[in-house]
Formats: structure tokens, sequence, C-alpha cells
């Protein structure tokens, strides 16, 4: 692969941030998030409170992608097979006959939007599962491919609101990012009611395709993290665990299970793609501590004596990078 095209894909993620700015304003850290998780060949779980743009900025990255784009609106009475698909059984009429024809659902597309995952029971939730790790299906003893890439968006709304299923932990740690969506600030809720209420509409313009995702995914594995950065994130991981000798008070207090091994993939490949994101081809330290809260509040069972005092898996990660200097280099 010559400079030239390696010059000209990394620039479509310029192209592709100024693509979704076409609808969005602000959220810069959110959008970013996204597209990390998209490079690193991960999943997104994005949550806030209902108004502030979710389902807008997903769309809007699909819409920017010249990808297959689904979306699925997870409510109480969905049923496993109205994500996986199901079969149909079909007679040849010149024959008489009859076979049973796997009809693909709408999980078998490149970009796949789980709005409001956590409004739907644990049973239809679980259906995401093999499909979000192996990026296969299993049905009626078969095993069917998913495209790629493959790339599950979901939102959910604050879980202390009504008719909603937290999500069990199983599912929670298929995503690579935990992405909080935020209100905007003074000057961005102007432009968005100005923006919105107004007869102007835009295209948002179709700038990268799947060729260009899947180099990016192959580069992201390239980009260099020094040995000295692979054992600060090992050891950000293994003091998340009660009882480790390098955990912080913070842990002991507040924290009930620690993060797993693949909070550590997570944070490197997040890392990686943080950088190139950012044109460099050398993971460092504030890529780390940039996404250590995304890659880890979800991985983290806090303590009733969290919940109690107020305290977060954020507070959690920040108490590990005061107490985890990062190394000089």
């Amino acid at each position: 692969m010559n400079e030239a095209e390696v010059q000209g894909r990394l620039a479509k993620l310029g192209d592709l941030k100024r693509a979704i700015g076409t609808a969005i304003v602000g959220q810069t850290d959110v959008v970013d998030q996204l597209l990390i998780g998209l490079l690193a060949g991960g999943h997104c779980l994005l949550e806030g409170v209902p108004g502030l743009g979710k389902t807008l900025l997903v769309r809007t990255l699909g819409e920017a992608l010249e990808l297959d784009f689904r979306r699925v609106q997870f409510t109480p009475d969905l049923m496993p097979s109205d994500i996986l698909g199901t079969e149909l059984l079909e007679e040849d009429h010149g024959t008489g006959h009859r076979s049973f024809r796997f009809q693909q659902g709408p999980v078998f597309t490149n970009l796949l939007l789980a709005d409001e995952l956590n409004r739907t029971p644990p049973k239809t939730q679980a259906a995401l599962l093999e499909a979000m790790q192996e990026k296969t299906v299993s049905y009626g003893g078969k095993t069917h491919q998913l495209p790629r890439p493959f790339f599950v968006l979901a939102t959910q709304n604050p879980l202390e609101q009504a008719g909603t299923y937290p999500l069990p932990e199983a599912q929670l740690d298929r995503f690579l990012l935990h992405v909080r969506v935020g209100y905007p600030s003074e000057a961005e809720e102007r432009d968005i009611l100005s923006l919105t209420t107004g007869s102007a509409g835009g295209t948002v313009p179709r700038v990268m395709g799947a060729d260009d995702v899947l180099a990016l995914q192959a580069w992201v594995r390239d980009v260099h993290l020094s040995d000295d950065l692979l054992g600060w994130i090992t050891a950000l991981v293994r003091a998340t665990r009660p009882g480790d000798p390098a955990a912080p008070p913070a842990v002991g207090s507040y924290v009930r299970w620690g993060a797993g091994p693949r909070a550590g993939q997570a944070l490197v490949l997040c890392a990686k793609a943080r950088a190139l994101l950012h044109g460099r081809l050398a993971a460092t330290r504030d890529d780390i501590a940039a996404l250590a809260a995304p890659v880890m509040r979800h991985r983290l069972l806090m303590s009733f004596a969290a919940e109690a005092e107020g305290k977060t898996a954020d507070d959690v990660v920040a108490a590990l990078l005061a107490h985890l200097p990062p190394p000089a280099a």
C-alpha cells in the first residue's frame, strides 16, 4: 500500500467527522469515541437521558458511511427472531417438495442501531451476544456469517426510568466503550434550537465505504504502543480488582468485582485507534487516560457502599489514574 493511499484514507477520517457535524452540534468527545469504536472494530453503548440526540447521532454516522445500515427499535414485546431471523417453510410448486429457508433478520447488516436496548427483556438482549462477539448467527444447527465490517451502536436511557431492564454483565462486556452523552453547552443548545426549528435541511454526505473501514481497522493494530504503556494498562486493569496489592483504597471501598482481561484488550485497541484518529502512528499516555473511563465504567461492579455514597465507576477510574501514575516516557 503506497503513501498516497494511506494519507487518503486518513484524510477521510476528517471528512467523516465533518459529515457528522452537518447534523450534530457539539458532542465532540462522543463523536470521537464512536469513531474510535468503529476503528477498533468494537461496539459502543451510548447512554443519556431522552432528547440528547443519541439516535440522530448514530443515524447520521450511518448516513455518512457507505455501509448497509439498519435500525431496530427494542421494545418489551420484541422476540429474538425479530433480530436474528427465522426459518420459513417453502414449497416448490413444480415438485411439491417442501424445505426450510433461513430468512435473515436485521442483524445481517454492517451498522446496526439497537435503539433503547434496555427496554427489551434479557432473553431478547441475549440474542445479540453471539453476533457481537463472534460476528456470526447460529440458527437451526447452522452458522451464518455476518457482513464485514459489523458494528453495533446501542442506545439506552438511564436505568431508573420505568420500563427498562438492566443489561447483564455478559452483555455489557461485549461493548468496547460505554459512551456517556451529556447535556450540550449553552451555545451548543442555542445552535441546536436554530438548526432543528428552521426550514433548511441538509443531506449528510457519504464519505467512507467498507473497504476504507476495514483497511483502517487493520492499521489500528499496527499502531505502536510501548512496553511501558502496555505495562501501565495492565497495572490499571489489575488494580480495579479488590484485593490486588496495587489497588487504591477506593477500589476496596466501592468495587465488588473488577475488570477482566478484556478491559485491557479494549484499552489497548482504543488507545491505538485514538492515535490513528488524530493522525499519529504511536499511542501515548493521553490516549490511554482519555479512554480509561469509557472502557472500564461498564466493567466494574460497584458495591452497595458506593451507591449509598454516590460514588460511580468514573470516580474509581479517576482514583486509579491518580494512584498509578503513567511512565515518564
